[in-house]
């Protein structure tokens, strides 16, 4: 059974670690090793972009738990991209990472619906979110929430630009 929460600062050195791990195992192949240690160190560890946003409560960050063991987190933020195409009032995901263990099981849709729940408590008009046009299984589950692509974001891995896709429902 999976045991879903919000994150505290408290959670920040074991959620970083999972965090990290994951998009390794997601993207840790589609850069070079300098690429990739540079973004880690940018995004990850105690002076990186997610125990900062953690400790930030205009970032909200949703847990799913089996045992105790994170399964997955999702992370609703004030919108961070800049293009027209975004409607005002939107919230961005600015993370939905579920460990391979437990894909298809049912976490990641519960994280999204907080995700959607969350926003429209809050009075967001819209959801955005990025994703990496080779990232194939993520792309699918948004078109499947009702997301459509509007625009593209050059996304930095390091010194390595990719193109991400920003996708947005209305909510």
């Amino acid at each position: 059974m999976i045991d879903y929460r919000l994150a505290t600062p408290v959670d920040g050195p074991v959620l970083d670690s999972v965090a990290r791990r994951i998009w390794l195992d997601t993207f840790g192949h589609s850069a070079s090793a300098d690429d990739i240690a540079l973004y880690l160190a940018e995004a990850y560890g105690a002076n990186g972009r997610l125990i900062t946003n953690l400790a930030n409560p205009a970032h909200r960050f949703q847990l799913a738990l089996d045992a105790g063991q994170i399964a997955g987190f999702a992370q609703l933020s004030p919108v961070w991209l800049d293009d027209p195409a975004i409607v005002a009032g939107a919230m961005q995901l600015s993370q939905l990472y579920v460990d391979r263990p437990w894909h298809g099981t049912g976490v990641a849709q519960a994280l999204m619906r907080w995700t959607m729940n969350t926003a429209r408590g809050l009075g967001a008009t819209a959801l955005v979110l990025t994703v990496w046009e080779e990232n194939h299984r993520a792309k699918a589950f948004y078109d499947r929430q009702g997301f459509i692509h509007i625009a593209d974001y050059a996304f930095p891995t390091g010194n390595q630009v990719d193109r991400d896709l920003i996708m947005q429902v209305m909510l």
